[in-house]
């Protein structure tokens, strides 16, 4: 039975070798329907890593409260955001794989998602069956977080752990590149040249997903991480400490998550007299339904009825810049 292309992993001619490298992302659902987010959303939420409360309590309020009342509402935003060849997440990881093959011809380059598909436990399979010995994973997410590059992590592990042969197979990882030079300069660039064409005198916000603050108080490196890529960012452009500002968006959930939110700052902004704002999220490899529904249309809506104007900055996508840094990112491993 064909693989559709929203569930295939890229494969343009596979090179010859023993290498591959897999870029991973999170993950999305199949369709904009209500059923097949629910599929994802429950894949997703099961993940300790992603929600660590105890079982007996967390899924009977997931399947009967959580998922009934939230998948038609999220397949909604899906559908407002979908593309002819899926969702935006799912379509711009694949375009990223092939550019990062074009840049790589000497490897194998493949893409995979966290949940859903391409399942990454499937494609790392699928890499061993082809006789691929050296394996090197990049999630797509320049931060680490044990809510999601860990998780990514995880599955690793649990593929060399079952390996026929583990002593014939060697899987190595990348943690983050949230201050790499390659990627820097990437994102700083990419905003240079939205400003260019909009103009530069709007304040620049950088808007990261959020976490909940417990993780970092466990030690998750995450914040700090944030923090370091935006100072490097803003570095780079030669802004001033009062031309940009940090947030985290998408909370979920009571409990206290990272601050300040994004909607907050938005509102904190209008309220001085800020009415041009720039966002970047680069905490995104690429466009998503946190960037294209939750901020360019939602955040934006929102700041324009306070009298501002929200310009959203896309994320580094498939762009020719952003494939030559990852593709120097992960050389070294490549051999």
């Amino acid at each position: 039975m064909p693989t559709s292309p929203a569930t295939a992993p890229s494969s343009s001619a596979a090179p010859a070798g023993d290498t591959a490298l897999v870029v991973v992302n999170l993950g999305t659902p199949e369709a904009p329907t209500p059923a097949a987010v629910r599929r994802y959303l429950s894949e997703f939420l099961h993940d300790r890593r992603v929600v660590d409360l105890t079982r007996w309590l967390w899924c009977p309020l997931l399947h009967f409260a959580i998922l009934p009342l939230r998948s038609p509402v999220v397949a909604r935003k899906y559908a407002s955001i979908w593309m002819d060849g899926g969702s935006p997440l799912a379509v711009h990881t694949r375009d990223l794989a092939r550019a990062l093959q074009d840049a790589l011809p000497q490897v194998r380059v493949v893409d995979a998602m966290r949940y859903g598909q391409p399942a990454l436990a499937e494609v790392l399979d699928m890499l061993r069956r082809e006789g691929r010995r050296r394996i090197v994973v990049l999630p797509l997410y320049p931060q680490y977080s044990t809510s999601t590059t860990a998780s990514v992590g995880d599955v690793v592990a649990r593929f060399a752990a079952a390996a026929p042969d583990p002593h014939a197979l060697e899987l190595r990882m990348v943690e983050d590149y949230h201050l790499d030079a390659g990627w820097v300069a990437a994102v700083a660039d990419s905003i240079r040249e939205h400003r260019r064409g909009h103009g530069d005198d709007g304040h620049l916000l950088f808007s990261f997903h959020g976490l909940p603050r417990r993780f970092v108080e466990r030690g998750d490196p995450y914040q700090r991480q944030c923090e370091a890529s935006a100072a490097a960012i803003a570095a780079a452009l030669g802004l001033d400490d009062a031309a940009w500002s940090l947030s985290y968006q998408s909370r979920f959930g009571r409990e206290e998550w990272l601050s300040p939110s994004t909607e907050d700052t938005l509102a904190a902004l209008a309220a001085r007299g800020v009415h041009d704002v720039d966002v970047v999220a680069p905490g995104f490899a690429v466009d998503c339904i946190e960037t294209l529904e939750e901020v360019a249309m939602m955040l934006a809506e929102g700041f324009a009825e306070r009298g501002g104007r929200l310009r959203y900055i896309p994320c580094l996508n498939a762009r020719p810049q952003h494939a030559r840094a990852l593709a120097g990112l992960v050389g070294p491993l490549l051999g």
